[in-house]
């Protein structure tokens, strides 16, 4: 089966439920995910990703488990983190967008021929050698994202994607996504980031509260985020 399937899939850590009972079937080209933040959005999309095993039930990618098969997820999903700092490895911006072609398999130096090609596609060639730590946050945030294009996957995982950008860097991300031809995922806890999609899940306390076209969703979300804002809702101590 084509798509991103979960059945009855959760995660637990130290003995917290984070996620239970989730049971989807995505394959909307744009998806959104909204909750308020400790909804367990991120958890999901790191279920999805591979990143950590399901403690029960079952996630598939187009028929692969991401977690178990982490060289076939490669070719079917990107993620694209909140902070590029989580997600950058290496010193260089060449080296950087090199690694994922080396991870599916390809070599070093055609891997680093591919990444310069990229650059200069984009206007950034001199950027081959530069040191990461030179570039502005915005900056980073573009790197992490051709390193996940140039793997061409069918499927990106979007984690808060305009979180701690300026206006022109949103608007120019903004217009980067819309015209991508992949499956975008994205969390987010704010509407406008998700308002444009096919699809958006709301999740709440690890399981799903309403699943539906963003006109019927949203409004119920924004009306509740709004209760809890006037109600002080922060004050008890977590548990």
């Amino acid at each position: 089966m084509g798509g991103i399937t979960l059945q009855d899939a959760g995660y637990s850590a130290g003995g917290k439920v984070i996620l239970s009972g989730l049971s989807l079937h995505l394959e909307e080209p744009r998806i959104g995910i909204v909750g308020r933040n400790g909804s367990g959005k991120t958890t999901l999309l790191r279920l999805i990703a591979g990143l950590v095993a399901p403690s029960a039930g079952t996630v598939r990618v187009d028929g692969i488990n991401p977690f178990a098969d982490r060289k076939g997820a490669l070719s079917r999903l990107g993620i694209l983190f909140q902070n590029p700092e989580h997600q950058i490895l290496f010193p260089t911006v060449e080296e950087e967008l090199a690694f994922g072609l080396r991870q599916q398999g390809m070599p070093q130096r055609q891997a680093l021929e591919a990444a310069r090609a990229a650059l200069a596609a984009e206007g950034r060639g001199h950027w081959a050698k530069a040191p990461v730590s030179t570039l502005s946050g915005g900056q980073k945030h573009w790197l992490c994202l051709q390193a996940v294009l140039l793997m061409a996957p069918a499927t990106i995982l979007l984690d808060e994607p305009f979180a701690g950008l300026d206006l022109p860097s949103i608007a120019r991300v903004s217009r980067r996504l819309a015209a991508l031809p992949q499956r975008l995922v994205t969390i987010s806890h704010d509407t406008a980031a998700v308002a444009g999609a096919d699809r958006v899940i709301w999740l709440e306390a690890g399981r799903i509260r309403t699943d539906g076209p963003p006109a019927e969703v949203l409004p119920g979300f924004t009306a509740e985020m709004a209760r809890i804002g006037e109600a002080d809702a922060d004050a008890d101590l977590a548990g």
